[in-house]
């Protein structure tokens, strides 16, 4: 599906992700699916949650360059009326709340203009959002919303961008993990202003012009990292949590052996309990295979007239001549 698609790979991931369409997700369905059915028959699972409608504006709004726009002379104006859109945590999440905001107001251009948004680079993000959602029904990935459970859509886009995570260096100063190299926060980011700065974040792209600067960022756990990138990252055990490992390692073992104690007393009672009935069965098959034959040696005996048991004698032999 992502070859069919005419977006990048990461924005189709991120399309399928937040859809419900990774292989990850049905792996998880389907052990949810066997320890529900193996514990009880009367849970059923419920379905994972999906935000490919707030994905898809997302994805939309990254494939125009920039929907706002900053005059010269009217710099902090534009800044101060940018900042009722920022969400905090993400600039992603940013875009996708100017395009609501746009929407419930009718897609009205004015509108855009009172706010320093780019009418027709809206029109373009809705021309390319109608587009991607019939290529999306052609292939049957559903379209549903996530009710406003944004941490959904940033998780879905550190699907797509884990290979552009960074970590906090210095203040607004990060690293990208996998190649090493400087990254900073632009001025003009909902991270810059936020308070605190969060230890991992993924960016769309990596812009040079004073700084190394990045565009689109997202604030991401760095659980979400080791769980969706598990080739390039993982998590680092404390020393607390490998003792609890071992302990608990040592416990199974001690199950297993347990069991195997158990079950190898259960195999030597039975076979006692064969080797007790062996004789008599023995016997009985004797028994049988002589009635077959004919009965018993008794049986067998020739019988004369004149008795049963009675021996077969020999006659008396005649006298010879010349002998008294």
């Amino acid at each position: 599906r992502m070859a069919e698609s005419p977006l990048d790979p990461p924005l189709a991931k991120m399309l399928l992700f937040a859809a419900g369409q990774n292989h990850d997700d049905d792996d998880d369905e389907k052990k949810a699916a066997a320890a529900s059915s193996s514990s009880s028959l009367e849970k059923t699972t419920t379905p994972p949650p999906r935000c490919s409608a707030e994905a898809l504006t997302v994805v939309s709004a990254l494939s125009v360059p920039t929907i706002f726009f900053r005059p010269k002379d009217r710099e902090e104006e534009s800044d101060a009326v940018r900042e009722k859109f920022f969400v905090p945590e993400s600039d992603h999440l940013t875009l996708l709340n100017a395009y609501q905001q746009w929407r419930l107001n009718g897609y009205d251009d004015a509108w855009c203009d009172a706010h320093f948004i780019q009418h027709r680079a809206m029109k373009k993000v809705r021309e390319i959002q109608a587009q991607l959602q019939d290529l999306m029904a052609s292939q049957k990935v559903p379209h549903v919303s996530c009710d406003g459970d944004w941490d959904l859509v940033r998780r879905a886009i550190c699907s797509a961008y884990f290979f552009n995570a960074a970590k906090l260096k210095g203040v607004g100063e990060y690293v990208n993990l996998l190649q090493a190299m400087p990254a900073n926060l632009h001025p003009s980011s909902a991270l810059f202003g936020l308070g605190y700065t969060p230890d991992y974040v993924v960016y769309h792209e990596l812009v040079l012009t004073s700084k190394e600067f990045m565009r689109s960022v997202t604030a991401v756990d760095g659980r979400w990292l080791a769980d969706l990138g598990k080739v390039f990252f993982s998590v680092k055990e404390s020393y607390a949590d490998r003792i609890h490992k071992k302990h608990l390692h040592k416990l199974r073992e001690q199950h297993m052996d347990a069991d195997f104690q158990d079950q190898r007393r259960i195999d030597e009672l039975d076979a006692r309990r064969r080797r007790s009935k062996r004789p008599s069965n023995a016997d009985d098959d004797a028994n049988g295979s002589n009635e077959r034959r004919g009965g018993s040696s008794a049986s067998q005996r020739i019988c004369l007239p004149g008795g049963t048991n009675r021996k077969r004698q020999r006659p008396p032999r005649a006298p010879i001549a010349g002998f008294s």
